[in-house]
């Protein structure tokens, strides 16, 4: 027997069918989800959102500038953040991102020595004074957090 006559003899649309299929495959298993609904709410609910930009963190640093209003001047560009930097008539604040939520966790520890108000999100924190922070909330999502400080406190 022949190289020919030991294998079947398929049209080119057959072929092209198969092809297709197999093409298509990666795109379903990562569209098809394989977690059940609770895990699936549990993900959905772990995002934060911007109420009124309808933008869904985690974002780029550039992103969240440009939905407060500035364009940041990137001052940290490493492996474990991003940082910008925004001067507006309103202010300075940073804008910090994280590639994952290890890092933010780690920085959110290390800024609890200084104390204050941050504005958090999913791997993002806005570090802004007070009065700013609350109108980027309504903008960006998140939660503002009073990281207490160490060391003796003023109020009794």
């Amino acid at each position: 027997m022949t190289d020919q006559t030991q294998q079947p003899h398929r049209r080119p649309t057959t072929r092209l069918r198969h092809g297709a299929a197999l093409a298509l495959l990666p795109l379903a298993v990562a569209c098809g989800g394989g977690e059940d609904d609770g895990a699936a709410e549990r993900k959905r609910a772990s995002v934060t959102a911007a109420p009124e930009a309808g933008v869904v963190a985690p974002a780029k640093v550039e992103v969240i500038a440009g939905l407060t209003g500035c364009t940041a001047e990137i001052r940290i560009d490493a492996e474990e953040l991003r940082e910008g930097v925004c001067r507006t008539k309103r202010g300075e604040y940073r804008i910090t991102t994280f590639p994952e939520d290890r890092f933010q966790v780690t920085w959110l520890d290390s800024a609890a020595v200084y104390g204050g108000k941050y504005l958090v999100g999913t791997r993002w924190v806005v570090s802004a004074r007070p009065e700013l922070l609350d109108g980027f909330r309504s903008r960006l999502g998140g939660t503002v957090r009073e990281l207490r400080g160490i060391g003796p406190t003023t109020a009794p």
